[in-house]
């Protein structure tokens, strides 16, 4: 029997505010352990929430960013579940009324249209704190500075098919955070996180299979590979005549697999009501209006705009405006050498091969916007050729020196003299007389091959059309 996969994702994403979602410590990461606490965010007795107006902000800024309804009165839950990491031994979420929801989002598709993909609900709750296992000890330590970071989950449909539309809603959603400057999408630190919930069922079918959930996944890559191992693994279960069980799995990127952890929760496990603490979040349409009014330019918007004012092809501008610090790049380096297919081929071949290679992002580079417009001018004005300009980018990268001085160190300046030019050239034609004959008797095409050992014989240093002009007069 053939088996379609079904994928609905439940992503956290922690939101930049100062401070936390119900008390005044900070919301920063990484200082000291247990650093940035206080009686409310650890839960001591006779300790009283105060709900933080800036992540209420944030939030309606996501629901508004993906056409999801705001609703006008939601309200806060205790989700009570005992970990170690949790020290009230409830969590203050949202389920009942939460603040948003019956949103979407638009992905690529495989037949290069778009699909859109829906959001059930996007709800405000406070994050845990984090355990540190010690693998030579029986023991693991806990640090609170993250319990009472704010936190949004959005919760998709269950429209996803593929673990490629899986991981394109993933990076759809994380810009849309980063654009809204809400979230800064950092899957490492964990401030953008997911859990996904996959079954299986018969190809037409409506029926939903029994669904497995899938944590510990901290890159795109990483959910890709689990979520095809979990299909895999959950086909072979079906296809011998077993049963799928409910259960939480973690996947290990080691041993690329998933494994039990533990069985899957229901909502009635978590005993949900409301929070006596904290009233229930009235939300005015004023204030939404405002809010939508102040809206940044969105990734899709940002797309259009660049296809029309760079005249760049819709796959470019796509590739750049995924993320927002890779479009404000690219935008930077095209007002400082206005050639935008030029910056765009630079940027979405050498840029993001060394990046991805060094596995950083684009803030990260040491190459800057002013870097790569300044090697594309000595291009422009004859002063170095393409070959040299990839030698010169990936020393840029490396030094973090600029172009010019990279070229005057390493003498790398082109060769336009046409005197200087005709001994490497008269010499590659009398060192292949075989070649030369082959060629004026109608080879037309070893044309190329003198013209690489002449760049050959420079070192890459000769101007490639004033090599042409050359050999063109003297094979004539």
């Amino acid at each position: 029997m053939e088996y379609e996969a079904v994928i609905g994702l439940e992503v956290h994403a922690q939101l930049l505010t100062g401070s936390k979602i119900f008390c005044n410590c900070s919301a920063a990461f990484g200082a000291e352990p247990n650093t940035h606490t206080c009686p409310v965010c650890t839960g001591m007795p006779g300790s009283l929430p105060v709900l933080n107006r800036k992540a209420v902000e944030f939030a309606i800024k996501l629901a508004l960013a993906t056409d999801s309804h705001v609703a006008p009165l939601s309200l806060f839950a205790r989700k009570n579940y005992f970990y170690p990491d949790l020290p009230k031994g409830y969590q203050i979420s949202q389920y009942e009324l939460p603040l948003a929801v019956q949103g979407s989002v638009e992905i690529p598709s495989a037949d290069g249209g778009k699909k859109r993909i829906g959001i059930t609900r996007i709800h405000m709750e406070e994050d845990a704190g984090k355990l540190f296992h010690d693998e030579a000890k029986p023991f693991s330590y806990v640090d609170f500075n993250r319990t009472g970071v704010p936190l949004l989950e959005i919760v998709s449909e269950p429209d996803l098919r593929t673990p490629q539309e899986a991981a394109d809603y993933l990076r759809v959603l994380r810009a849309i955070l980063q654009y809204l400057e809400i979230c800064d999408g950092n899957m490492e630190e964990g401030s953008f996180r997911c859990d996904a919930n996959v079954s299986l069922r018969p190809v037409g079918s409506k029926t939903l299979g029994t669904r497995t959930e899938v944590k510990n996944m901290n890159s795109f890559r990483h959910v890709e590979r689990a979520l095809a191992y979990e299909i895999e693994r959950q086909n072979e279960v079906l296809e011998s005549g077993g049963a799928v069980v409910q259960e939480t799995r973690l996947w290990d990127p080691q041993k690329g697999i998933t494994e039990a952890m533990r069985g899957k929760e229901e909502a009635h496990d978590y005993r949900y009501f409301p929070d006596p603490d904290l009233v229930p979040l009235a939300i005015d349409a004023q204030w939404i209006e405002e809010i939508r009014k102040g809206l940044p330019e969105l990734p899709l918007q940002r797309k259009e705009r660049f296809i029309q004012a760079y005249q760049i092809p819709e796959y470019d501008a796509g590739v750049i405006t995924a993320s927002k610090a890779l479009a404000d790049y690219y935008e930077e380096c095209v007002r400082l050498f206005p050639e935008p297919k030029q910056v765009a081929n630079w940027i979405m071949g050498d840029l993001l091969r060394l990046l991805k290679e060094d596995e950083k992002e684009v803030e990260e580079s040491p190459l800057s916007p002013q870097h790569l417009a300044g090697m594309l001018g000595l291009m422009k004005d004859g002063t170095i050729s393409g070959k040299i300009a990839k030698t010169v980018f990936e020393e840029m990268y490396k030094t973090g020196k600029g172009a010019q001085e990279i070229v005057k160190e390493q003498g790398l300046v082109q060769i336009t003299d046409e005197e200087a030019l005709t001994k490497p050239i008269d010499e590659v034609l009398q060192n292949n007389p075989n070649e030369v004959a082959a060629y004026k008797g109608g080879k037309d095409k070893l044309f190329g091959f003198f013209v690489g050992q002449v760049m050959k014989a420079t070192q890459g240093k000769a101007n490639p059309q004033l090599v042409n002009q050359i050999l063109k007069k003297k094979l004539s």
